[in-house]
């Protein structure tokens, strides 16, 4: 392509043109997004373990993500012929497709990320791929005079096969990682140290030479860089090739074993090797297959010299031979986001965080009626299973899983890791030997799912966590295809009708989406930044620093729950005197919000308070407990004073009367500074006039007594309507409570800070 091309192009060619140059820029995009979100699902296991540094699992990584884009050529039929019959459409009609797709995905990402809910980019292409080419196939037969069906212009049994797949995989891939790694640690124990022997030959053999029948052999056929006679050599002697490299692999994990090499890095580090590879290998059509596909066929619209509406793409039905330069450049990008994306390095924490073994840390996922209900009957299941089993295979197989202390800083050992890596790369590059787009985000997922429960790390405290977890990827799934498929039929239909000017208006919206993500997320980032406090409370192995760690990040939890509560209770009174019902309703939502963050808080603060002197956590726990429960108590006297005025409010009963808000508004304003003051104390650390602040709560406390006593004999005398005067009196109620946690946290906080 030189500069008469583009010289020679008419109008309407400069149009599409300049659709297919978007698509390209929504491919790097997609990407740069899709490295940053997925990587963790080819580094999780080996970060999670420890095998080897950062840097060090990011430039094997790196390596395999940029080899694997080399063999995903096989893969790019699936958005090109996997979905429709493209010899049944226009080029105008494929094109709309295509930009359907890539718009559909921008806006279903913006939708998600501002819902906080998970996508998968093989779920959504190939839906998006569905629903917009459903859609314009619909409109063809509607409109066309001739015997046309949608059965016939869709690919409809490829596409159930790979709808099918997808579903599959998530519930194949939880069933083998649960098996493989319950047999994994019937055989090494969690003692796999002193239990390898001469075991470790034979599972790194088995375990590389795996990995290279699927990633290498499997691989070879898809890509265009391989020789003919070399692929057809392999062919012929695959199984004297596989003998060779277990023999050869078996023979040198046994001998580095011997030289005190721990093999079971070794295959982590290959196993994140090759589930990179899986990964470009299998996503990479997510990305860039739209795009390529789109531009392929633009070429051939150029070269026809036919209409948009008239050329067939019947050039869309054969084997797709993508350029390598186009493979190269996009296993640059890969490789660029994954070493250089701050995101993919936070990701890691919610894939860990599911599947580390059991402790009293923080869940990611919350619980669900529905998880606790599978928990009880698989409890009592098991529980059914246990009383039928024989109580020396019971005692055998319970020897073979007793847990071994671990380093704070690790998830999970290396055989978790091992089989998480080896078997989630098998299952991919599988999926990809056959042209199944599956999920690479569910497969790694559900593998270190259902090992970890074989590992028994899902206990009777975290089971129910973990449950819901898997039950919202799950659910997650479902609501990615339906959303994909309906967004992609809507845009597809508005292109359709509108032609060329729609698609630029679609493309104009789509750049402002972008624009207006980039700037929510950069904000977001910006208020998300991590606490320092908490690197030094979980990371250093100073008590001291621990000590004054947790002393830090204990004062900002209590300084932004004072400052909440301050304005949170004016608020409240002000709308409630007012009649303003939608301030009501937001604080509630507010409260719950903050109960939740002062809950993680404190737990984040307790499992650190583990980690200092014992003597000192015995002399200034009672303090600390004391101050946090207050905190707690705060919040909910605020939503106590919050639910009978929102009640009222919404009920339109009559407002508080004239001489209440007089009365009461005083106190209510010598409240809100009292807690403003012990908030500046509390971030200052000088105690030196805590007592007179707290003599002051204690005067207004007595006032509040006193006040309390006048409205009971008000409500005793009143022959008129009780309602507004019972919420009056609560408030007063609760404005007493509310001083007597103020006062007890001044005096837990005087004695834990100043410790």
């Amino acid at each position: 392509m030189d500069l008469s091309f583009f010289l020679e192009l008419s109008g309407v060619q400069w149009a599409y043109m300049l659709v297919v140059l978007f698509l390209f820029v929504l491919a790097v995009i997609d990407l740069w997004v899709g490295v940053s979100n997925d990587a963790v699902n080819f580094i999780g296991s080996a970060v999670g373990a420890r095998a080897a540094k950062l840097k060090h699992i990011l430039m094997v990584a790196a390596a395999g993500v940029f080899i694997g884009a080399a063999f995903s050529n096989g893969m790019m039929e699936v958005a090109r012929s996997g979905v429709f019959n493209p010899e049944c459409f226009t080029f105008n009609e494929v094109m709309v497709i295509f930009l359907a797709v890539m718009v559909s995905d921008v806006f279903l990402l913006d939708l998600f990320n501002s819902l906080g809910l998970p996508t998968s980019t093989t779920v959504s292409m190939v839906f998006e791929l569905l629903g917009a080419a459903f859609v314009v196939a619909v409109i063809k037969v509607v409109t066309s005079d001739s015997a046309l069906d949608i059965i016939g212009l869709l690919n409809t049994d490829k596409a159930l096969v790979m709808i099918i797949s997808i579903f599959l995989s998530v519930a194949i891939a939880f069933v083998f990682g649960l098996v493989v790694q319950w047999i994994s640690r019937l055989i090494f124990t969690f003692h796999y140290r002193r239990n390898l022997g001469s075991k470790a030959g034979i599972f790194g053999g088995l375990a590389v030479t795996s990995i290279v029948y699927f990633m290498l052999i499997k691989g070879l056929k898809g890509t265009s860089i391989v020789p003919a006679e070399a692929k057809e050599y392999i062919d012929g002697h695959t199984l004297p090739i596989l003998l060779g490299c277990f023999i050869l692999f078996a023979c040198i994990m046994q001998v580095l074993h011997w030289c005190k090499v721990n093999v079971l890095k070794v295959v982590v580090m290959v196993g994140t090797f090759s589930l990179a590879l899986a990964f470009a290998g299998n996503d990479l059509v997510n990305f860039i297959g739209v795009t390529l596909a789109g531009f392929d066929s633009f070429l051939v619209y150029v070269e026809s010299g036919l209409s948009p509406d008239e050329l067939g793409m019947s050039s869309l039905a054969g084997e797709a031979k993508t350029s390598s330069i186009f493979l190269f450049l996009a296993g640059l990008i890969m490789l660029i986001a994954l070493w250089r994306s701050k995101k993919a390095r936070k990701v890691l924490q919610t894939s860990i965080g599911l599947s580390k073994q059991q402790n009293d840390g923080n869940e990611v996922f919350g619980t669900s009626s529905f998880a606790r209900n599978i928990v009880r009957v698989a409890t009592k299941a098991v529980t059914a299973i246990s009383r039928k089993t024989p109580a020396g295979v019971k005692r055998w197989v319970n020897k073979r899983f007793e847990p071994l202390e671990e380093r704070e800083d690790i998830a999970f050992d290396l055989v978790r890791a091992s089989v998480n890596l080896v078997l989630g790369g098998l299952l991919i590059a599988v999926g990809t030997s056959l042209k199944l787009p599956l999920s690479t985000t569910y497969v790694t997922f559900m593998v270190a799912m259902g090992s970890s429960l074989a590992d028994r790390a899902w206990g009777r405290e975290s089971a129910v966590y973990r449950v819901t977890g898997v039950v919202s990827v799950i659910g997650g799934w479902f609501i990615t295809a339906g959303a994909a498929f309906l967004l992609a039929s809507i845009v597809a239909a508005v292109m359709y009708f509108g032609g060329l000017p729609a698609m630029f208006i679609m493309i104009a919206l789509v750049c402002y989406l972008l624009y207006r993500s980039s700037v929510n997320y950069k904000k977001k980032s910006e208020e998300e930044a991590e606490d320092p406090n908490l690197q030094v409370m979980f990371q250093s192995e100073d008590k001291e620093a621990v000590l004054d760690a947790l002393k830090a990040h204990a004062a900002g939890t209590l300084s932004h729950t004072l400052s909440f509560s301050a304005e949170s209770y004016s608020l409240i009174y002000r709308s409630f005197t007012t009649d303003s019902l939608r301030p009501l309703r937001s604080s509630m939502n507010r409260i719950v919000e903050e109960k939740a963050l002062l809950k993680k808080n404190r737990r984040d603060e307790t499992l650190a308070m583990q980690r200092i002197d014992s003597e000192v956590a015995c002399e200034i726990s009672a303090w600390y407990h004391l101050c946090s429960n207050s905190s707690q108590q705060m919040l909910n006297t605020l939503m106590r004073i919050l639910e009978p005025m929102k009640e009222h409010t919404e009920h339109s009963f009559s407002p508080l009367s004239r001489a209440y808000v007089d009365e009461f508004s005083p106190y209510c304003n010598e409240l809100c500074g009292i807690l403003s003051e012990i908030k500046t104390i509390v971030e200052s650390g000088d105690y030196a006039g805590a007592h007179d602040v707290s003599e002051r709560a204690k005067d207004l406390k007595h006032r509040l007594a006193m006040l309390r006593k006048t409205q009971t004999l008000r409500l005793h005398n009143s022959k008129g309507s009780l309602r507004a005067d019972f919420v009056y009196l609560n408030l007063i109620q609760e404005s007493h409570e509310l001083l007597s946690e103020v006062r007890n946290l001044l005096r837990g906080g005087g004695k834990f800070f100043q410790r």
